[in-house]
C-alpha cells in the first residue's frame, strides 16, 4: 500500500482533526505523532531518521494510506517523490495562533526530552527533539520569532514546490466541503472532527 496523501503540514494546526477526517472518508490508517505511541515498534526508524540514517520509506508507512503530523511532515520533499501519485495536504493556521499553541503543548514537551519518567514516552521526545526541535527549528523554538519564520517558510516552500494540482493549502475550520472536492470524494453526513485542543494535548493519559 502506498501513501495517497502527504501531509507537510507543522503539528497544532489541526493535524489529528484532518487525521480522523481522512479516516472516516476511507483514507485510513492515517500515521501522525500519536501512532508512535500505539505502535512503539515503529520508532525505531524514527530514531534512525533523527540519527541522519536513510530508511525504507514503504517499511515506515506499510499499511498506512496517509501521513499527517510530525514527525513525517519534516519528510515532506522525500514522502512527496517517494510516493509521486499522493497528494498534498498542507494544514494552515494563524501563524501566532500557531505558537500559542506549540507553546502549551509541544514545547514543554520537546524541553523535557530525555527527562519523561515513562520509557517509551522519552524515546519519542528524544526523537522529537532532534527532528522537529534541531532539524526544523535548529534548536531555537523556544524563539517565537523565529519558530514562526520557519512555520511561514514552510507554508512558502510546499506552496513552491508542489504542482498546484497536486496540493490543497487548507484551514481546518473550512470543513468539509474543500477537502472532499480536492479528494473526489462525497461530503459524510457527520460533523468535521475537531480534535486535539490543548487540554487534550496535555491530559496525563495520553499517549504521545
Amino acid at each position: 500500500m502506498a501513501l495517497e496523501v502527504i501531509g507537510p503540514g507543522f503539528g497544532r494546526t489541526g493535524t489529528n482533526s484532518l487525521r480522523r477526517a481522512l479516516e472516516v472518508l476511507g483514507f485510513g490508517p492515517c500515521h501522525h505523532m500519536y501512532e508512535l505511541g500505539e505502535h512503539t515498534e515503529s520508532l525505531s526508524d524514527w530514531e534512525a531518521l533523527a540519527r541522519g540514517e536513510a530508511v525504507d520509506w514503504n517499511k515506515v508507512f506499510k499499511g498506512y494510506r496517509a501521513q499527517v503530523d510530525w514527525p513525517g511532515a519534516a519528510y515532506w520533499r522525500e514522502l512527496s517523490v517517494h510516493f509521486p501519485d499522493a497528494k498534498v495536504i498542507l494544514t494552515i493556521r494563524d501563524p501566532d495562533a500557531w505558537y500559542d499553541s506549540m507553546e502549551k503543548t509541544i514545547n514543554p514537551f520537546l524541553e523535557l526530552h530525555g527527562e519523561h519518567k515513562d520509557e517509551q514516552r522519552n524515546r519519542r521526545s528524544l526523537m522529537a527533539f532532534e527532528i522537529i526541535g534541531k532539524k526544523m527549528f535548529e534548536g531555537r523554538v523556544a524563539d517565537r520569532a523565529y519558530a514562526i519564520s520557519k512555520f511561514k517558510a514552510n507554508i512558502a516552500d510546499v506552496q513552491a514546490e508542489i504542482a498546484p494540482e497536486r496540493l490543497l493549502t487548507f484551514d481546518v475550520r473550512e470543513g468539509w466541503e474543500p477537502l472532499c472536492a480536492f479528494l473526489g470524494v462525497d461530503v459524510p453526513d457527520v460533523g468535521f472532527p475537531n480534535t486535539n485542543n490543548s487540554k487534550d494535548f496535555n491530559d496525563p493519559n495520553r499517549t504521545v
